[in-house]
Formats: structure tokens, sequence, C-alpha cells
């Protein structure tokens, strides 16, 4: 029987032989991850056991790479990665350490809670539910929300999550609502933000997800992300764009030429801390695209509000094609 996926998707690795970052479509299974120079590849470019192995995050290895952790195995051997934010890396840590303390107990991989354990009814098909949470018009609105001076995007509260699921005659009740929401936190159709929500996700509270207006939660493919709240007292409208323009505005690019295009398809992009030739500079906001075919761009934008916001924009253009 193979080993089960637990979180699969695209990640910047330094190679083990040279001083290079590029990118790798990453699986973690139970007992190891798997590493593919492209996501079709049928055969793995590497793989890493977990057992015995020690994980490190934040790694402050390289200074100029931000989002970076770092996997030791028992032979010392290190191996470096990159997300693309810090949520995104988060979530790969919560997982490699579970997967981890499973192998050391000798227990099978499992969200807090399954279907057995929490008694959830066969009838319920949480895949089915999520689409309908995630339906623009009839689903759960996403919102703008503001916490401990950070504005979290595009997510929503627990309380707003258990109200959809009974207006919708989803459940009969919120306790019974508290029950489904778990189970679609735990088997990863949500994911919490800020730190009350990933408090009680880690095991300190009661129940891994919370009926409360200030613990917040994002579909994990919204385009999410958290912000430190601006200075600024004027309100900035953006004008929302349809079509293939999902994005448009002045960016910095490192090279002579700044004609051109650059292929999506297949990329990864990440946050860059400093000037990339590894000189001082005071250039900051800076972020890497790596294309399908390995080769860097250097971008700069004004804010690290843009910066983000160039970010995630890439991420949905290369993910879903529009």
């Amino acid at each position: 029987m193979e080993p089960k996926r637990i979180r699969e998707g695209y990640l910047v690795k330094r190679g083990s032989m040279f001083n290079t970052w590029k990118p790798m479509w990453v699986v973690l299974l139970e007992d190891g991850i798997e590493f593919y120079k492209k996501k079709s590849d049928n055969s793995p470019k590497g793989m890493i056991p977990l057992k015995g192995s020690t994980l490190t995050s934040p790694c402050q290895d390289f200074g100029k790479r931000m989002f970076v952790f770092k996997i030791t195995t028992t032979k010392q051997q290190d191996h470096f990665f990159q997300a693309a934010f810090l949520e995104e890396r988060d979530a790969w840590i919560r997982d490699i350490k579970k997967a981890i303390k499973c192998i050391e107990g000798g227990q099978k991989f499992a969200r807090k809670s399954t279907r057995r354990s929490i008694r959830l009814p066969e009838t319920i098909d949480l895949g089915a539910l999520y689409l309908s949470m995630k339906d623009t018009e009839k689903g759960v609105k996403e919102l703008n929300l503001e916490k401990d001076k950070k504005i979290f995007n595009h997510c929503f509260t627990g309380n707003c999550v258990i109200d959809w699921l009974v207006s919708n005659k989803s459940v009969r009740n919120r306790q019974e609502g508290l029950v489904i929401a778990s189970s679609l936190l735990n088997e990863g159709y949500l994911q919490p933000a800020g730190d009350l929500s990933k408090t009680a996700v880690d095991g300190t509270a009661e129940n891994p997800f919370l009926d409360n207006p200030d613990a917040f939660y994002y579909f994990p493919d919204s385009g999410f992300f958290c912000e430190e709240n601006s200075s600024d007292d004027d309100v900035i409208l953006k004008e929302e764009f349809r079509g293939v323009i999902i994005k448009q505005g002045c960016l910095l690019k490192q090279g002579e030429d700044p004609l051109g295009a650059i292929c999506l398809r297949g990329c990864v992009v990440t946050s860059v801390e400093s000037n990339p030739d590894g000189k001082k500079s005071e250039e900051e906001n800076l972020f890497e695209i790596i294309t399908a075919d390995e080769v860097h761009y250097f971008l700069q934008a004004a804010t690290p509000k843009e910066r983000t916001e160039w970010i995630k924009a890439i991420q949905v253009a290369f993910r879903t094609g529009k």
C-alpha cells in the first residue's frame, strides 16, 4: 500500500550540489518528502526520509530569502525549501511536524478529527459542502478583517461559518455545525488565520474549530494574505479588473532591457529580502519569479503590501490559467 499523500505543491528548493534555488513539485508523504522537477513527472528527483529528521523554521541561513525552512536528516544532510508567503510555509511546517511525530509514535498520519472519531454522518460530502461554501453568490463571504494591527485579506470568521451552515440547513444546530466545521478544517478545506485559530488547531483548545468572531479562517486557494496595518489615513479604492488583466501597475525589473514577457505557466514566485547579487543595497520589496525552464526574474514593488498583492495575483494566474 502506497504511503498517503498529505500535502503537495510547488516550493523553491536549494540544490544539494550547487547554491542554486530551483522550483520543485514537492509531495509530503507519511514517511518522507518526494520532490519532482515538474508536477507531471512520474518519478521523483529525490526523496527525504522523515524518520529521525529535525525541522528548523524559520531558517535564517540565507539572509536574502524569506519563508525558508530546513529539514535535517539522520545522516546530517540539510535540505532547504522556500515558500511563497508566511501562511504557506506555516501550513507545510504543521504537516511535516505532525508526520514526524506520527512516525516516532508508530501512528498513521490523520487530521485531528476523522469521520469515525467524530461520528460524522456518511451522508455528509465534505468536498461538495466545500464547493457550496466557496460559491460566490450563496457561499461564505470572504472579507478583509482587521485584528491586532494586522489586516487579514480574503478570510472569514468562525461564527460566520457556523451561521452559514445553520442557515443553509447543512446542520441542525450550532453544535453539529462545529463538528462539520472541524472536519472541514482537519481535512484541509479550511485553513486557520491568526493566533487564536492557529492555537486551537495546534491542540490547546477543546475544539480545533472555534465558533468565535475573533477566530479567522480562509479557503486554501482563495489568495489569502496577511499584512501589517498601514499608517496612512487614506483609504485606497482598488478598481476590479475583469477579463485577461488581473493586475497591472509599475514594477522595477532587473536587467537592461525592460521590454518582453514572462511566461507564468508552471512558474514559482517568492519574496526576496535583499539584492539578488548579494551586494548591499537599499532596495526593498523584491520578489523573484522562477519560470518552468528555470529562468530567474527579479522585480521590485514600491511597498511590502504591493509586493504581496503581486505575488498573490501571479499565483492566481499560474494556478487557474485565468
